[in-house]
């Protein structure tokens, strides 16, 4: 899920450093990880709930797999539904969960996954960024 703040910034997390993949590194604003019969809307709203102590309504964009190996810890092999979401709410973080968070301008973050700044990203969120700047840039500034 991304979310955006009415100045269009996106709601960035660094993950815990609990974690087992991919500790401390910056990612997209919450993911929805569904339970068994669990529809994705409900597990989108029942996750950000979870995380971000955060509600609002949730849009759904594309989906798309990715794989990415996390040195000799592990490896992902997921499909991704990617859901977008306005709010002005700042997050009451889940620290099991989050490390940090912040609303970041668009294209600070694209300079940022560029590697300017001190910022590491997960690799699904470099992946969902890229298209979502891309092909749904007029969905994220039409939110309502």
């Amino acid at each position: 899920m991304l979310i955006f703040n009415d100045n269009d910034e996106l709601l960035i997390q660094q993950r815990s450093a609990s974690k087992r993949l991919w500790p401390l590194y910056w990612s997209n604003s919450c993911c929805s990880h569904p339970r068994g019969a669990e529809t994705l809307e409900a597990a989108t709203q029942r996750r950000l709930w979870e995380e971000l102590g955060m509600r609002c309504s949730l849009h759904f964009l594309y989906k798309f797999q990715y794989q990415a190996q996390f040195d000799a810890t592990g490896a992902e092999n997921e499909l991704c539904s990617v859901f977008i979401g306005r709010s002005n709410q700042n997050p009451r973080i889940n620290d099991a969960e989050i490390s940090d968070w912040c609303w970041i301008d668009p294209e600070a973050l694209a300079a940022q996954i560029s590697g300017v700044g001190n910022r590491t990203f997960t690799p699904w969120f470099k992946l969902e960024w890229e298209r979502i700047w891309r092909d749904y840039r007029s969905d994220v500034l039409s939110l309502q």
